[in-house]
């Protein structure tokens, strides 16, 4: 018997399992991080600081969580005591200072955005010290700020301050409103909670507020799923991103706390992305690229109708500067001709940059073709016509063609043409253009 959310969902995509069979990267960059090699670090980092050219935009990272979420793969650690995070404040700050010495005077800084972890594992006063020292050290000007929070640590307090800072911009980690699947992830956060967050961000003049939500959990649902996107048009989201579980416990030890034979299998995971894509599109949310959704008044769906949607570390984005410059342990930059890593672990982080060293550690430079296929790339996962012309080998056509022939896709000419169905499969067809999939070991996820 099918579940009520089953029923009431035509399931638009057709499910062809052999066209996802393949573990393929998110591509939030090309290429991908799986490619970076130490050979790239401090002296590539200070050249390209040095001349960076156009608007710019900060990504400062913070490494810490009041409680670590077992499904959580990003670079994140415990509080604990305070004392490791007033360390690594001290640290952020020298490496601020760094940075922005090296900047050409004049540069624009466009936008300020807070990721972790969570940044709001800092006190109050402590993110505002950091926003203002970010303000006063790169010359930012009436900058975009947007902040990632845990409803878990929001207080009256820190919505005072977002306010006082114009933090305009905000995405919480929800994930699931079902409290059962909330327990099985280690991430209780009662709906009264959440719904207490969302009025004090509103409040506070957060005008994009963004849900991250997650299908393919451990005894999740088709109804648990139905359940969570009903509350989450309900409180009114701007933006939704419903991300598929990756399970790696390979790759991420705590992943093992949560138990493997409770996840849905593939066929499950497709037709939960399917029935989100359906009740959110229904609902009047713009599809953004493979499994992003945004009301039609929202920035994020405003480039996406006018063919300008890009993507970064941070995601889909309507962000058009082409330097992202990451701050914090673990922190990525993004460059045009480069990508650049911190140091990932956060005690070597503080030594290098207490000892007056930038904190680059490995990364990529990024050849002429590198640039050309990341484009391409780019518009296939933000559901672009991507031309294809320098591209289409002999082996590039073979792998186009199981898609053609199921109609996921059109090609005119030399010319990939996306349509309603090519969304699940938008990551495993980008795949056909990477050059360094054949080289690199399997270390992602499922492509839905």
């Amino acid at each position: 018997m099918r579940s009520n959310a089953q029923a009431q969902s035509n399931l638009m995509w057709p499910y062809y399992p052999d066209l996802l069979a393949r573990a393929v990267p998110r591509y939030t960059s090309y290429p991908t991080a799986a490619e970076f090699g130490t050979d790239v670090g401090v002296a590539e980092q200070r050249s390209a600081l040095e001349s960076a050219q156009g608007p710019i935009s900060l990504y400062a990272h913070i490494p810490y969580c009041s409680q670590l979420c077992w499904y959580c793969g990003c670079n994140t650690g415990t509080v604990g005591n305070g004392a490791r995070l007033a360390t690594y404040l001290e640290a952020l700050t020298q490496e601020i200072a760094l940075v922005s010495a090296l900047l050409p005077h004049g540069s624009h800084i466009g936008r300020i955005a807070f990721g972790g972890g969570s940044p709001n594992a800092l006190t109050p006063i402590q993110f505002a010290r950091l926003l203002d020292q970010l303000v006063v050290a790169f010359r930012a000007h009436a900058p975009q700020i947007s902040i990632e929070i845990d409803p878990r640590d929001f207080s009256p307090d820190w919505a005072a301050t977002l306010k006082g800072a114009g933090v305009s911009h905000a995405s919480l980690g929800v994930q699931t409103f079902a409290p059962h699947i909330q327990a099985a992830i280690g991430r209780v956060q009662p709906t009264a909670q959440v719904e207490s967050v969302v009025a004090m961000l509103r409040e506070a003049g957060v005008r994009s507020l963004n849900f991250d939500l997650m299908y393919g959990l451990p005894g999740q649902t088709p109804d648990d799923l139905q359940d969570s996107l009903a509350r989450t048009i309900a409180l009114r989201a701007d933006r939704i991103a419903l991300f598929g579980y990756a399970h790696v416990p390979h790759l991420i030890p705590r992943q093992r706390l949560i138990k493997a034979d409770a996840l849905p299998d593939q066929q499950a995971r497709f037709m939960m992305a399917a029935f989100g894509y359906d009740v959110l599109t229904r609902a009047g949310y713009v599809p953004i690229g493979f499994d992003h959704f945004a009301l039609p008044d929202d920035p994020l769906a405003l480039v996406t109708q006018q063919g300008v949607l890009r993507r970064n570390f941070q995601g889909f984005t309507e962000d058009q500067a082409e330097t992202l410059i990451g701050l914090g342990a673990s922190s990525i930059s993004q460059f045009p001709d480069r990508i650049i890593q911190n140091e990932k672990n956060a005690g070597r982080y503080r030594m290098r940059v207490s000892s007056g060293q930038l904190a680059g550690n490995g990364g990529v430079l990024r050849s002429a073709d590198d640039r050309v296929r990341g484009a391409v790339i780019t518009d296939i996962l933000c559901g672009r016509p991507a031309e294809l012309a320098p591209y289409l080998s002999r082996t590039v056509e073979e792998g186009l063609a199981p898609f053609l022939a199921r109609g996921v896709a059109r090609l005119e000419g030399t010319t990939l043409h996306p349509n309603a169905d090519t969304a699940p499969y938008a990551r495993s067809i980008a795949s056909l253009l990477d050059v360094y999939r054949a080289q690199a070991p399997q270390r992602f996820s499922s492509a839905i």
